[in-house]
C-alpha cells in the first residue's frame, strides 16, 4: 500500500469526506508510523528475574518491579527463571518479541565473569540487547558461621582445608573467593549453589566453611549473631560494616562487585524504549524503592546504557587478567 503522502484523492463533490476515510484506512493498516504501539503499555509487562526467589537479585527485582507499576500504569509481575547465572531466563527474555512486554533483570557477572568459566557459543552479547535502566551496585562480603573457629581472615586462610560456597559457576561469589584463596595459597574447594539464598542456607547449616555474598543476603544473619564477616571485596570499608577490613587491607588485591540492570530485546520501537526508560527513572525516585535500597544495604548505580556496557567490558578484562595471572580455572571440575 502507498504511503499517505503519495495518495491521489479523487475529485468528488464529497472529496473531503473521501480523504478522511482514506487516511483512516491507511492508519488502520499501519501506514501511520507508531500506530501499532502508540498506546504502549496496554497490558501487563512481565519482568523476569533469572535467579531463585530470596537472593539479592530477586529482592532488587521485586522492589523495582513494584515501583515501576505506577509510572507504567500496568501490573509488572515477576517471574523467577533461574539457571546459569541468569543466562537461562535472560536468553528467554531476549528471544521474545521486541514489543516491551517482556523485560528482565541481568547482572554484571554474567558478562564479566561467566565467560571466564563457561564456553557458550550462544552466550548473551552486551551489544545485542537494550539496556533499559541501571539499578544497583553491591560489594561482596566474606562470612563464616558464628560457631566457626575462624575468627579472622588470617585464621581462615591458614586452615588445613576450607570449603566455600558460591552462588554458581562464573559468579562474583565464586571469583572473589577463588582469587582470594589462590593468591593466599590456601587449600580451598568451592561448592556451587544455584543462587544466593541456598548458599547462605549452607553456611548457616555449617555445610560449608565460608561464602561470599551480597550484604542484602547476609546482614540480617550478621546482626542476629549467626554469621561473622571476615572481609569485604571492595576498595574501601563498607559503611554498613565499618569494623570489617577489606581483602586489600589484608594484602590481597581482590576487588569484585555486582551490578544489576534492566534489559529488553534489541529492536524496541523508540517510543516503547523511551516509555520504559522514563518509567524506570521515575521508579528509582520512589520512596518505597529508596527505603528498600537502604534496608538492603545496596548502593545506586544509575548510568547510561553505553557507560554500563563499557564498565562491564573493563571489568571483564580486569578479571580475565587476574585469573590468568593466578592460573585459576573457574569452570566445572
Amino acid at each position: 500500500m502507498q504511503s499517505s503522502a503519495h495518495l491521489q484523492v479523487p475529485v468528488h463533490p464529497n472529496g473531503r469526506i473521501l480523504s478522511v476515510l482514506i487516511l483512516l484506512l491507511v492508519a488502520a493498516c499501519g501506514g501511520v508510523k507508531g500506530g501499532s504501539n502508540a498506546d504502549y503499555p496496554n497490558r501487563a509487562v512481565q519482568f523476569t528475574v533469572p535467579f531463585p526467589p530470596g537472593g539479592s537479585t530477586d529482592l532488587v527485582g521485586r522492589a523495582i518491579a513494584k515501583a515501576v507499576e505506577q509510572p507504567l500504569k500496568q501490573s509488572v509481575p515477576v517471574a523467577n527463571k533461574p539457571g546459569a547465572n541468569g543466562a537461562v531466563g535472560g536468553k528467554e527474555v531476549l528471544a521474545s518479541a521486541p514489543d516491551g512486554y517482556n523485560i528482565g533483570l541481568l547482572v554484571q557477572s554474567l558478562f564479566a565473569i561467566t565467560p571466564l568459566a563457561v564456553k557458550d557459543e550462544t552466550a548473551i552479547q552486551l551489544d545485542r540487547l537494550t539496556i533499559v535502566a541501571t539499578l544497583t551496585t553491591e560489594d561482596y562480603v566474606l562470612v563464616v558461621n558464628a560457631n566457626s573457629p575462624h575468627k579472622t581472615l588470617e585464621d581462615l586462610l591458614k586452615a588445613p582445608k576450607v570449603s566455600y560456597g558460591t552462588t554458581g559457576v562464573g559468579t562474583g561469589a565464586q571469583l572473589s573467593q577463588a582469587l582470594l584463596f589462590k593468591s593466599a595459597g590456601a587449600n580451598a574447594v568451592d561448592v556451587p549453589f544455584d543462587g544466593g539464598a541456598p548458599a547462605v542456607t549452607a553456611v548457616l547449616g555449617e555445610q560449608v566453611d565460608a561464602i561470599s555474598a551480597a550484604p542484602s543476603e547476609i546482614m540480617q544473619h550478621v546482626k542476629a549473631g549467626k554469621l561473622r564477616p571476615l572481609a569485604t571485596f571492595s576498595t574501601k570499608r563498607s559503611a554498613y560494616l565499618p569494623d570489617v577490613p577489606t581483602a586489600q587491607e589484608k594484602g590481597h588485591d581482590v576487588v569484585v562487585d555486582q551490578r544489576r540492570f534492566v534489559v529488553a530485546p534489541q529492536g524496541l520501537p523508540d517510543n516503547v524504549r523511551k516509555k520504559l526508560a522514563d518509567a524506570f527513572a521515575e521508579a528509582r525516585k520512589d520512596a518505597g524503592y529508596d527505603k528498600f535500597l537502604k534496608d538492603a544495604y545496596a548502593e545506586r548505580w544509575e548510568v547510561s546504557g553505553d557507560e554500563a556496557r563499557q564498565h562491564m567490558k573493563d571489568a571483564g578484562a580486569r578479571y580475565a587478567a587476574k585469573v590468568q595471572e593466578l592460573g585459576i580455572s573457574l569452570g566445572k571440575k
